[in-house]
């Protein structure tokens, strides 16, 4: 409501600095694509809270669960609308990229709520990592826009971005993010698993959180994507996909919500469709096309959860002849299936109207996809409900509250009166459409009795579907093979193979690792270096290794490295123990005195005493061990390889490092550093100077957190011993 209001009064924003050096801002607007997406948000996040506090204990009760774990979905669900609003309202890229990774580690928690179940474990790791991992690309997208116009606000971006490989690439990038999180064709086959998830959840966010948390990003970043045709074509070639691909599916499927997670696939193909038309009428039409599917799908999501309750059916075929015996929810669920199917009366009419009116513009042929498109909704959602409603009546039914009622009530009362006082709907989406156009935008939606093109294309839409529905039958084989053919070589398949082969390697390289204290240093060392070089390779190096003549006064210096380095290189050849501490020692010693050299007498002094302690404490325990035991081991001899190997990996580490320091040290020393900056800041910490303010403030804070964690170790050993002795 207060969004709802907000929008009324006309918006606004407020920014503040978060990271002025990188002019970072936390800006935030209620502007007509934030109002939109906000709206959804709150408002069926309010209904579906309501159908959850009913949901909720009859789940955990099914599975004999204690009530405490209520809260712990409601907190999530919580978090994840917080995250969608910050989402949406974010005018700083890297501000919305916190509140994008926000809402995948919500929707984590909120789809392997069921954590005993590894199926609920599986599906919420899945849908973590395709939509997390697309994410590392939308931060390099987002990194590449900043570095070519040096700003990450959307506005400032919008105003100076102008074609080129660089923005293409980034907005592709950030792009292919955006369709993951709306499980489009490739990435579509995270969702139908993610309905592991409790009712609730897949009621809300994938159906007008999560999920169209994609298409916002698409809408918000537009006035980028229009600048190479290319991407709005990749994007109708996707969104068509996705809208053949999820129908075809959701035909084919008898899972409740399954049909409806295949059908979200298609319905937000539809949406990415408009947005790859561009244009005025393609951002009109996506904009309401998500109002009036949020509103429609969330009901018939709730309507799968009240079906499951009352009989305990799961897929169609167990459940029929509802509609004498829940007259409200088949009444409620039949407005939403009809808003879904875009018929007359319902605000999904016009939805569909504005997908075809946007589609005639880029030509014919897209017009009769866009039919085709129509006619699989009308046949899936015609199978859907019928199946559940009609027929004869099976099994018993079991009381359910009110409360899973009501809310699929009431929104499919929404969905009855959109289509009959559209005006409200039509604004809020003309003022999200505006925003994504970034110009002046005209939403007609009113009924038309004559014979425009719009409507014959939904006459022959209505007819092809109810064709198709009525062959189920005969459709049945052709689409089990196409589902299988979809199951054996699609993406999920090689995603399985993807992570089957990391753990291996995982596995690989955890036995490598843990071998011995050679292995650990491999493992850290190598991909190290190999990353530095690789930094290295592809960075301009002009004026990066410089050398000059050597002062007499750096000749003591020059000296200690040189003793420094000469104790290091006769550690490995060094057989007695004895030996070997002493040539450690020697480094160490070196490098204090190295440290007195460059003015730091302090750490010179803490250096020495460390070197002195753990000398003393090597020659202890090597008087402690039994000689024989020291002469073994002193006669124990290195294969060749791995002589070689190890070798070999100190060698490159070691010129890698000396790249790096030498670059470091070639580099002009800036006229006002950091130093310089923060001395001057250190009063305001009530300290004198750095190292004062270091030391009080975050050593003082770093030591209070080690005797809490020591604290809190201690009192848990306590209480062990304490069961112990008791038991």
């Amino acid at each position: 409501m207060a969004i709802a209001i907000g929008w009324s009064a006309g918006g606004g924003g407020f920014g503040v600095a978060w990271a002025p050096t990188w002019d970072l801002r936390l800006a935030f607007e209620l502007d007509g694509l934030a109002a939109l997406y906000g709206v959804l948000a709150a408002g069926i996040g309010t209904l579906v809270f309501l159908y959850a506090s009913a949901y909720v204990p009859r789940h955990l009760a099914h599975q004999e669960r204690s009530r405490r774990e209520e809260a712990r979905l409601h907190g999530a669900m919580v978090l994840f609308l917080v995250s969608m609003l910050g989402l949406v309202m974010a005018q700083d890229l890297i501000a919305l990229f916190v509140f994008w990774d926000l809402t995948a580690v919500a929707s984590w928690l909120l789809v392997g709520y069921d954590r005993h179940n590894r199926d609920a474990r599986l599906s919420a790791l899945m849908a973590l990592l395709v939509t997390a991992v697309s994410a590392v690309l939308m931060l390099v997208g987002i990194l590449m826009l900043r570095a070519e116009y040096g700003t990450v606000q959307l506005p400032e971006l919008f105003a100076v971005a102008q074609e080129s490989t660089t923005v293409t690439v980034a907005v592709a990038l950030i792009a292919i993010a955006a369709l993951a999180k709306s499980a489009q064709v490739p990435f579509h086959f995270w969702l139908p698993r993610a309905m592991a998830a409790p009712t609730p959840v897949s009621a809300y966010l994938h159906s007008a959180a999560m999920v169209a948390a994609g298409v916002f990003l698409l809408s918000r970043i537009h006035p980028l994507i229009q600048l190479d045709a290319r991407l709005l074509d990749g994007l109708i070639v996707i969104g068509l996909t996705s809208m053949a691909v999820g129908g075809l599916l959701a035909l084919g499927s008898r899972g409740l919500k399954r049909i409806l997670a295949y059908s979200t696939i298609s319905q937000y193909g539809y949406v990415v469709t408009m947005l790859g038309i561009g244009g005025a009428a393609g951002a009109a039409g996506a904009c309401f096309y998500v109002l009036g599917h949020a509103l429609a799908k969330s009901a018939l999501f709730m309507t799968a959860g009240a079906v499951t309750e009352a009989t305990g059916a799961k897929a169609l075929g167990e459940v029929g002849g509802l509609a004498r015996r829940m007259p409200l929810l088949a009444a409620g669920s039949g407005a939403a299936a009809a808003g879904i199917a875009a018929l007359p009366l319902t605000i999904g009419f016009f939805k569909d109207e504005l997908f075809f009116k946007a589609a005639l513009d880029r030509g014919n042929v897209l017009g009769a996809l866009a039919v085709l498109g129509a006619a699989l909704t009308f046949a899936y959602m015609a199978r859907f409900w019928t199946g559940i409603f009609l027929g004869a009546p099976k099994g018993e039914l079991r009381p359910v509250e009110r409360r899973l009622i009501w809310p699929v009530a009431l929104l499919g009362a929404l969905v009855v009166v959109g289509g009959l006082v559209v005006g409200p709907f039509a604004d809020l989406a003309r003022d999200a459409a505006v925003v994504t156009q970034r110009g002046a935008v005209e939403l007609e939606a009113a009924y038309h009795l004559d014979a425009r093109a719009e409507n014959l294309m939904a006459i022959g839409a209505y007819a092809l579907g109810f064709a198709l529905f009525a062959s189920g039958r005969l459709l049945g084989a052709p689409l089990s093979v196409f589902s299988r053919l979809g199951h054996d070589l699609g993406p999920e398949r090689a995603y399985n193979a993807s992570i089957r082969g990391l753990n291996r390697l995982s596995n690989r390289l955890h036995d490598i690792e843990v071998r011995d204290l050679r292995g650990r240093l491999i493992a850290v060392v190598v991909p190290g270096a190999g990353l530095v070089a690789l930094g290295v390779a592809v960075t301009p190096t002009d004026g990066a290794y410089r050398t000059g003549a050597l002062p007499a006064a750096d000749v003591p210096l020059v000296v200690a490295l040189a003793v420094c380095a000469l104790a290091a290189l006769a550690v490995p050849f060094c057989r007695r123990h004895l030996l070997i501490a002493l040539a450690l020692s020697g480094v160490g010693f070196a490098l204090a005195t190295t440290y007195s050299l460059m003015g730091a007498p302090d750490v010179a002094l803490v250096a020495v005493l460390i070197e002195t302690i753990f000398a003393l404490l090597f020659v202890g325990v090597f008087a402690l061990l039994p000689r024989d035991v020291l002469r073994r081991e002193a006669r124990l001899r290195a294969p060749r390889s791995r002589k070689l190997r190890d070798a070999a990996i100190a060698t490159a580490s070691g010129v890698v490092t000396s790249l790096v320091v030498w670059s470091a040290f070639s580099r002009p020393v800036p006229r006002e550093g950091m130093s310089d900056r923060l001395s001057a800041l250190a009063p305001e910490a009530h300290g004198k100077d750095i190292v004062t303010v270091i030391l009080a403030d975050f050593r003082g804070l770093d030591t209070l957190v080690e005797i809490t964690v020591v604290a809190v170790a201690m009192i848990a050993v306590s209480l062990l011993l304490r069961g112990k002795l008791r038991g």
